[in-house]
């Protein structure tokens, strides 16, 4: 038996129904809005695998090319590996859920959405969060929720909650929020400088949203939901050898975690484990378990530091800056490079200006879309001190590139003003916390090393949160310790107008608006801080751009010529390239652009392509080439791809017999356009030509020596 609840948002209802398809997973949901439809299904595993020391939860989100009528391109013709929209999404998916399972639980547990139809207006990202929500809570599976998403747009200072795409493309603001009824769980969002007031306000227009589904969800659990697991946390835990442990580690640990350098620190409290260890005298099964216990009294320890001490373990105040060091122009060959050095986190960032065939073409459910910019994020172990596989980019690269793309892209200038494709690349060498947001910072710096007219810098900084009961301590720049024993990740980007990007992600069971509103002013208050570090290196945009860099010139023809500058099969423009060395950009409305690093190759393929692009004027004389001869005359280019008919009784003053007396294929002659009708033929005479100018007469190059004086019929 089927069951459907529904809600009615911007103006479209929102419905999630169970109990008709996929009935075999332990929790199945499709969602509708508009055209947009997902499948969001979740399964556990019914027992914990051995000795499984964590929790491990999947999530999936796949976009079926069905679901907006199209066939996949490429080789092979469907879907492949997932895209980064997928990943992104995914990560949408997660991290509101994974705080919500109980501590300890350890089954294995899997979220699979799957768009399976799609309107070009409503993203189906929101339906798959809640989607993945109401499955897991239609399951049985230990899990607290439901979590209510939805989408916030700013259009003409009003909010929109699940805007359409035209909604969103005028809007000032993309906000995805999810909560619980009683708390908010995750932020993501990018903004044209968007200031603090106005965010929280989108917020909390945005949470009052997603009490409403979940308090959908909950409705449809009632009705149709599966009995809830027995699970005890408490279960399967040595009381006294958490006990044990605590007195012979609590002491030490809050001696060491005090050194401030993160690899003697990581060294010290190696050691004290061992220590404890040792004295605990214990089998090597039970390693797992003491480890467990040891790092629970050192987050105790390190949270107890911070709530009761303003105390961190490096010894800074709670809204202390870790220094910072710019080192610009690092890389002698790349358009733009810096090195940014916040503490023990330091990023290699550089910019590579490109042309358009460099633009990053994005095979999507509504159609081919090409990007001209991007910011991609590369975390090498290294970084962190450690041995692990090296591969391609991961979810969390992923992510935390699609926040510092979001963040950068509000200050680019318009492509019109700008036409260069414009990759940033962000490479970690050390790591000890926020090194998304350096990327934010390097990549502002790179751009304006490379001479991109950005509108500002960029600075993003990383906010933390330690919440004991009412007693709580907000973070200013948060390391990793912090990070991982902390209850909260709030990384802010932005200029001195506002947020251009913020990503919020939360640990416990959410946090107030209250909270919110003090970790952004504290953010606020250090962005600031590192602006002005960020402006003592470079003020604005370098004047030039790199010498390695390509220049270029953009000049308007008129469409019509547009398939003459490319010719068949691309073959015009391939040439001019070849022979000047340039690369050159062609777009439908008539804007052609020309790149080159050396601007005298610019002027000679901006010479030939306004060559082709002339237009023929009636009464006007050119020195053209004889390109066909027929029994009544001759065909001759005037210009490059323009022919006209030389009629056999317009090429000498006196009668000939035969044309081939006079001209033969390749000769250069003077021709005067006498005659242009509405098609544009043209009729060409070169006795009128000779006759008006008889002087350019030396300018033939015929191959004929009769020409010039034929004989008389």
């Amino acid at each position: 038996m089927s069951h459907t609840v529904e809600i009615e948002i911007n103006g479209l209802p929102f419905s999630i129904e169970t109990g008709k398809v996929a009935k075999q997973a332990d929790g199945a949901v499709v969602v509708r809005y508009g055209g947009t439809v997902v499948l969001a299904t979740c399964v556990a595993a019914p027992s914990v695998k051995e000795a499984q020391d964590f929790f491990p939860l999947t999530v999936e989100y796949r976009e079926r090319m069905y679901a907006g009528g199209r066939i996949p391109g490429g080789y092979f013709k469907r879907e492949g590996a997932p895209v980064k929209k997928e990943t992104l999404t995914s990560r949408l998916i997660d991290r509101p859920i994974r705080p919500l399972f109980p501590d300890g639980f350890r089954n294995e547990v899997q979220v699979i959405c799957l768009t399976i139809s799609a309107d070009p207006q409503n993203d189906p990202d929101i339906l798959a969060m809640n989607g993945g929500s109401a499955a897991l809570c239609l399951s049985g599976i230990p899990f607290d929720g439901p979590v209510g998403a939805v989408r916030v747009g700013l259009v003409d200072g009003t909010f929109i909650a699940n805007p359409t795409n035209d909604q969103q493309a005028a809007s000032s603001l993309e906000l995805v929020i999810a909560g619980t009824e009683e708390a908010v769980l995750m932020v993501e969002s990018g903004a044209r400088e968007v200031p603090e007031e106005t965010m929280l306000e989108a917020i909390a227009f945005g949470h009052a949203e997603c009490k409403r589904l979940a308090r959908a969800q909950k409705d449809l659990v009632a009705r149709a939901g599966k009995p809830r697991w027995s699970f005890d946390a408490a279960a399967g835990t040595d009381a006294e050898l958490t006990g044990r442990v605590r007195s012979l580690a609590a002491q030490k640990l809050a001696a060491v975690l005090t050194t401030h350098e993160k690899q003697a620190r990581s060294e010290a409290v190696s050691r004290v484990f061992g220590e404890v260890w040792a004295a605990l005298a214990l089998d090597e099964a039970k390693k797992p378990a003491v480890r467990a216990a040891f790092e629970a009294v050192e987050s105790a320890e390190v949270r107890r530091l911070i709530v009761e001490k303003g105390m961190r373990v490096d010894g800074r105040k709670v809204t202390e800056i870790r220094p910072i060091s710019i080192e610009l122009s690092y890389l002698p060959r790349a358009h733009g490079s810096t090195v940014f050095t916040r503490g023990e986190t330091q990023a290699l960032v550089a910019a590579t200006l490109g042309t358009k065939s460099d633009e990053q073409k994005i095979e999507a459910l509504e159609g081919e879309i090409w990007r001209h910019f991007m910011l991609h994020y590369n975390f090498p172990s290294f970084s962190v001190g450690e041995v692990r596989r090296f591969g391609g980019p991961s979810r969390r690269d992923i992510g935390h590139g699609a926040l510092a793309e979001r963040a950068v892209e509000a200050v680019l200038p318009p492509k019109e003003e700008f036409p260069y494709t414009i990759r940033v690349v962000s490479d970690i060498l050390e790591s000890n916390g926020s090194s998304s947001m350096a990327t934010v910072c390097g990549a502002s710096l790179a751009l304006m090393d490379a001479g991109v007219p950005i509108k500002s810098h960029v600075a993003g900084i990383a906010m933390g949160l330690v919440k004991e009961g009412d007693k709580y301590g907000i973070l200013t720049d948060i390391m990793g310790t912090e990070d991982h024993y902390g209850d909260m990740d709030f990384k802010v980007a932005g200029t001195e107008k506002g947020i251009t990007a913020l990503q919020m992600d939360i640990k416990i069971a959410g946090v107030s608006l209250d909270i919110m509103r003090s970790a952004l002013r504290q953010a606020r208050e250090a962005r600031l801080t590192v602006l002005g570090k960020m402006r003592e290196a470079i003020e604005k945009p370098r004047p030039e751009l790199s010498p390695y860099a390509p220049r270029f010139v953009t000049i308007k023809i008129r469409t019509e010529k547009i398939r003459e500058i490319i010719g068949p099969g691309g073959k015009i423009i391939r040439g001019i390239q070849e022979q000047t060395g340039t690369k050159i950009d062609v777009e439908d409305d008539g804007r052609v652009t020309v790149f080159s690093p050396d601007n005298e190759s610019v002027q000679k393929a901006l010479a030939i392509i306004q060559d082709i692009c002339r237009e023929v004027e009636l009464d006007r004389i050119y020195l053209g080439k004889v390109k066909k001869i027929v029994e009544f005359g001759a065909f001759v280019e005037v210009i490059p791809n323009t022919e006209g008919l030389l009629h056999i009784s317009q090429i000498a003053e006196t009668r000939i017999r035969s044309v081939q007396d006079v001209l033969t294929e390749g000769d250069e002659v003077l021709v005067k356009v006498i005659e242009i009708d509405p098609s544009g033929k043209m009729r060409l005479s070169r006795k009128m030509a000779l006759r008006d100018q008889p002087a350019l007469a030396d300018k033939e190059k015929l191959k004929n020596p009769q020409a010039a004086n034929p004989p008389r019929a």
